[in-house]
């Protein structure tokens, strides 16, 4: 960094990447702001700059050892290593820079003593994180695998012993199915879908739920998916249509003698194909030479099917807001909630990068057939159907609060 854009660094104030700091706070403090950035995006840390932008300089001897030595050696947790740098106001007055990446290992915490303390970044301000801020830390760290958290309320009953059934048959192979409530908890919870509680009571993981759950939203809100339609370019009050769709994941099946499975009741995926197919196609005249008539689609069937199983999939579920598809009349928007997994980036991803978020999910939509076997969707079936039939690559947009994906009309 050179000095004309330290200077318009400290111009355009501090925000939620940028903190100014004299050189004489406490160890503890700049940790906290070290530890509330890197939880975040990453920023820079500025010493010898007053909060209203004077530049007051560096005073204290050894600044870079005591920063590196004492500040992140003993107080940053995990160990960060930061690129640290001294810029020359003039003659009198010089900052220190300590300029840092969004960290792979969160959360960070300040440890002092027996104590540990996890901030995170709000505009301006640092301050200790709630706990729902606390849970979408350690699932961005790995530290946490939300879908196997407990759902409170929920028992057995609120699960399709049918759909189990035809899971644990067609494709875990189980001679056997569980012939009491006692050998159906044991099963499912060796198997993710349901957790032991303290009190001995087992209940529904989410993962569990929303696979199998008759009505997951009665139990979790925000589970099931939000389906509107709108005829212009915008959300407007007048929609063409507005559904919230709940219900389980998988379909109801019967195995019939030739070994076939017939769908008895769609899951939740091709359920809402279902309610967007007037929307995203249209009937034409009758094919040649058939009595059937022909459908146009606005957007491939197979890059949208793609899409949809992406948004509910990959979703973190340490959010409360709903999983979105949005219909307008130039582009249809698939929105999940929860950003990219840590280090995940949009290029990562096109050029073949996986993570998965909810292993578990995933791994039963896969069984299912709804699932790329090799996790290359976006690459392999989204972006050549979408350039194929329209000449335009999906857009993308990456926030701390979603992910979406954008297919242009």
């Amino acid at each position: 960094m050179n000095k004309s854009e330290l200077l318009e660094l400290i111009a355009n104030g501090e925000n939620s990447s940028v903190e100014f700091k004299r050189d004489d706070v406490r160890p503890e403090q700049l940790a906290k702001e070290i530890v509330a950035l890197v939880n975040l995006k990453g920023g820079r840390i500025l010493l010898g700059v007053e909060d209203d932008g004077t530049v007051s300089g560096i005073q204290r001897e050894n600044l870079e050892h005591w920063v590196m030595d004492t500040v992140f050696g003993r107080y940053v947790h995990p160990g960060i290593i930061p690129h640290y740098e001294v810029i020359n106001i003039d003659d009198e007055h010089r900052v220190a820079v300590i300029s840092l990446e969004s960290g792979l290992t969160k959360p960070y915490v300040v440890r002092q003593g027996d104590r540990e303390e996890i901030y995170v970044r709000m505009g301006s301000t640092s301050q200790l994180a709630r706990r729902e801020q606390q849970a979408r830390l350690f699932s961005l760290g790995g530290m946490l695998n939300a879908e196997e958290l407990p759902v409170s309320g929920s028992s057995l009953d609120n699960l399709s012993k049918e759909r189990m059934e035809d899971y644990l048959r067609s494709f875990l192979e189980y001679e056997t199915i569980p012939d009491s409530d006692d050998k159906w908890h044991s099963d499912l919870c060796n198997l993710g879908f349901m957790t032991n509680r303290e009190d001995g009571k087992a209940v529904c993981t989410v993962a569990g739920l929303v696979l199998f759950g008759y009505f997951p939203r009665r139990l979790m809100y925000k589970a099931g998916l939000r389906w509107m339609a709108f005829p212009g370019k915008v959300k407007d009050y007048e929609a063409l249509d507005d559904q919230v769709l709940d219900g389980p994941l998988v379909p109801l099946r019967r195995r019939m003698k030739s070994g076939q499975a017939e769908v008895l009741e769609k899951g939740l995926i091709d359920r809402c194909l279902d309610v967007m197919r007037p929307i995203v196609s249209q009937e034409q005249g009758l094919a040649e030479g058939t009595a059937r008539r022909e459908r146009k689609w606005h957007y491939p069937d197979k890059a949208m099917r793609e899409a949809l199983v992406n948004a509910i999939a990959h979703r973190d579920w340490t959010r409360s807001e709903e999983t979105e598809i949005v219909s307008y009349s130039d582009r249809l928007d698939f929105q999940s909630p929860g950003s990219l997994l840590n280090s995940l980036t949009v290029e990562k991803i096109i050029a073949g990068n996986r993570a998965v978020r909810n292993p578990k999910i995933v791994e039963v939509l896969r069984d299912y057939g709804y699932v790329d076997s090799r996790g290359l969707g976006i690459r392999s079936k989204i972006i050549p159907a979408l350039q194929a039939q329209n000449g335009n690559a999906p857009e993308f947009e990456v926030t701390e609060d979603y992910f979406k994906l954008t297919m242009h009309r």
